[in-house]
């Protein structure tokens, strides 16, 4: 009880989370599998690391070379693939050093020997999508680009609507009334339709979808924010540094945000599981980033028109169920760390 009585809030808040095993364990589980798809590249390319041949070093993940490199007739980079250049670099005391898994999100494998869409082999652990692609890279690579793109999206969402609750709050009276009726005549918006009218006239993309979604996904947080600095610019220690002569900048940035952000922090999982959602929707109906990107949602399309390939839509499914269950515990965990009740 002694050593309770000393922690700071911060302290008691992180025990309550750890205290949650479930929530813990997510967060770590969540942390790990996100960290293992930022090194993709590394993980599953079609290029080798490292290859020795012929008493020289080479580097095909991050140089390109020729075939005519590695005894090839051609002047065209090299397909790893090719069971010629596997020889080749497996032979007179050469080697190359692969992935774990010899495919990138994009890779073609002309060599294959099963139809596509081809199902698990221990060439593809999780088969091939209707154009060969295997579908364990593109998991891979479409978690990383949900996921980073989702972070995106939830750091600006919070940034806006930090910044429009706060103006809010702390003014109040006109200032409060007048932005309320915009923000309620700008989320009245049909968000659906507009997306679809900017797909049809620009090139999709990631950068694109993050800026339309952008507009619109900070107004729910705006509320949360509002509704803490209403509550807080009446406290004693606001007043207190009102008669000190602070600015309303430093009052708000300084004194009340610190204090206000119990609703951001704890609905930050869910807003991130909330723009993967998005995402993966939009891909799914076509809306979202181009076909060449890795996506979950373009993997759920496929499944769905191809049912007999039931490897495409499962192991996507489980991808997606997983990503947002461990986004939901984290999220409850977070909750009742910020329950100063308990």
């Amino acid at each position: 009880m002694a050593d309770a009585a000393i922690l700071t809030p911060r302290q008691r808040a992180w025990r309550r989370f750890a205290g949650n095993r479930r929530g813990w364990w997510s967060l770590w589980i969540f942390l790990a599998l996100f960290g293992l798809s930022l090194f993709a590249e590394l993980l599953s390319n079609d290029k080798p690391i490292v290859a020795h041949y012929q008493g020289e070093y080479y580097f095909p993940l991050w140089h390109t070379y020729p075939e005519t490199t590695f005894g090839g007739d051609f002047r065209s980079p090299t397909d790893y693939l090719d069971p010629f250049i596997r020889q080749q670099l497996s032979r007179d005391g050469n080697w190359a050093l692969y992935p774990p898994n010899p495919y990138r999100f994009d890779t073609l494998n002309y060599f294959a020997q099963a139809a596509n869409p081809a199902p698990p082999s221990t060439d593809n652990l999780l088969g091939t999508d209707d154009r060969g692609r295997d579908v364990l890279a593109r998991l891979l690579y479409g978690f990383r680009v949900s996921v980073l793109f989702a972070l995106a999206l939830t750091a600006i969402g919070s940034l806006l609507g930090i910044l429009a609750g706060a103006v809010q709050g702390y003014f109040g009276g006109r200032t409060d009334l007048i932005l309320q009726r915009l923000i309620e005549i700008w989320g009245s918006l049909p968000e659906l339709y507009l997306l679809i009218i900017f797909a049809s006239l620009f090139t999709p993309s990631l950068w694109l979808l993050l800026a339309l979604l952008s507009l619109f996904g900070w107004m729910g947080l705006s509320d949360y924010v509002r509704a803490e600095f209403l509550r807080n610019r009446q406290m004693e220690y606001v007043l207190a540094a009102r008669a000190l002569g602070l600015s309303n900048s430093a009052i708000m940035w300084r004194h009340i945000l610190p204090n206000s952000l119990t609703p951001v922090i704890t609905f930050l999982p869910f807003r991130i599981s909330g723009a993967i959602l998005a995402l993966t929707s939009l891909d799914f109906l076509g809306l979202g980033v181009p076909a060449s990107t890795p996506s979950l949602g373009e993997l759920l399309a496929q499944g769905k028109d191809n049912l007999d390939a039931w490897w495409i839509s499962l192991s996507t499914f489980g991808v997606l169920v997983g990503t947002l269950v461990l986004l939901i515990f984290i999220g409850e965990a977070l909750r009742e760390a910020a329950d100063t009740r308990g």
